[in-house]
């Protein structure tokens, strides 16, 4: 739990859940979500999986420009993109799968930029989130 809260973010989903609408309380984000239909549903609209990606790939970029910086590993061109995967678990209900791709580019060592991956991993408030709790893939290309 953090010793301070800086900021809460409020949205409220109405309609049926998967099948519904989300909306922020400031109105940033107003849409409808849908069940994708690679899981039976008819898809056309956004869904929780991406609204989640979109969430941890950006907040897990900042943390890497923020540590990096700390740790004096200079990025210069960088991407993150998370692939967040949903399927049953074995006892029933659904579970994640993560997988955060990291680009690097800028002449960045390979050793570098994984010590700078980690560092942001142990920093960013969703790896902290999904720590010990969800499968996180980190994955590091230098360019």
């Amino acid at each position: 739990m953090p010793e301070k809260i800086l900021y809460t973010a409020v949205s409220t989903s109405t309609g049926d859940g998967r099948n519904g609408h989300v909306r922020s309380s400031d109105g940033l984000i107003d849409a409808d979500v849908r069940t994708p239909k690679e899981m039976g549903g008819e898809g056309g609209a956004t869904n929780p999986e991406q609204l989640f990606a979109s969430g941890y790939a950006a907040c897990f970029h900042s943390a890497l420009k923020g540590s990096s910086k700390v740790h004096g590993v200079d990025i210069v061109d960088s991407a993150v993109t998370a692939e967040v995967g949903i399927g049953p678990n074995e006892g029933g209900g659904f579970g994640l799968a993560i997988t955060l791709h990291v680009e690097l580019g800028g002449g960045v060592s390979q050793e570098d930029a994984e010590k700078a991956v980690a560092v942001a991993h142990q920093w960013c408030p969703y790896s902290n989130a999904t720590r010990n709790n969800v499968d996180v893939k980190l994955e590091v290309e230098v360019d």
